[in-house]
């Protein structure tokens, strides 16, 4: 029995992808490097770090962890600037009922996300009450597919790893959710997610009454 739900935040309940995309391309232009919206495909779901690391293989440029550093934290500083004027209409169809909904049935509700912006993104789009717990980037050492996020998410909410329902749109986070011992609802491409129990191409196709499949 699903006692509690965890949503990835970005591709899932909203999509920041492509204020990503502007910060790190408007970082690759600053390098010299030619970063197209498919090479941004490559960063999803991992970490800030690892997505400099590509960013910089993509330029064939080495630099030391220092300077890495300091340009992953001014990328990070532009995708705020963006992210600060979204507004709730941004949240994907249906996702704000269904969050309200699963809570009213008793199916407690959290947010894993790599994310270390996910606190900020969640009050700007005023659903940061409709969250259970919330763990973030900032709360763990391995990113996904490492299950850390998900096992720690659980905690918080209180629930076994094999109650939980995961919400995923990246390949990397479903193998966590999997490896977390959870079931995974993937969001987007059949083939990208086929590891999932089952594969919906948007969030708004899964109805509360739907928990009850699993």
């Amino acid at each position: 029995m699903i006692k509690a739900c965890i949503f990835d935040l970005d591709g899932v309940i909203v999509d920041t992808a492509h204020y990503h995309f502007l910060a790190w391309k408007r970082l690759a232009d600053e390098l010299g490097i030619a970063f197209t919206e498919h090479d941004n495909e490559r960063l999803k779901g991992v970490s800030r770090m690892r997505s400099m690391d590509i960013l910089l293989e993509l330029g064939g440029i080495s630099l030391s962890p220092h300077e890495k550093e300091r340009l992953a934290n001014k990328k990070n500083s532009w995708f705020v600037d963006y992210i600060e004027r979204m507004i709730p209409e941004e949240i994907f169809s249906g996702v704000k009922p269904l969050l309200i909904g699963l809570r009213s049935r008793g199916v407690k509700v959290g947010l894993a996300s790599s994310s270390k912006n996910a606190q900020t993104i969640i009050q700007v789009l005023h659903i940061q009450h409709e969250f259970d717990a919330v763990v973030d980037g900032t709360m763990v050492t391995h990113t996904k597919p490492d299950p850390e996020i998900f096992l720690l998410a659980a905690r918080r909410l209180g629930v076994s790893p094999q109650d939980c329902l995961v919400f995923e749109d990246a390949a990397a986070g479903v193998e966590a959710a999997l490896a977390a011992g959870m079931r995974c609802i993937g969001i987007g491409s059949e083939n990208q997610l086929n590891k999932a129990d089952r594969v919906f191409k948007s969030t708004d196709q899964f109805s509360v009454e739907m928990v009850h499949e699993f």
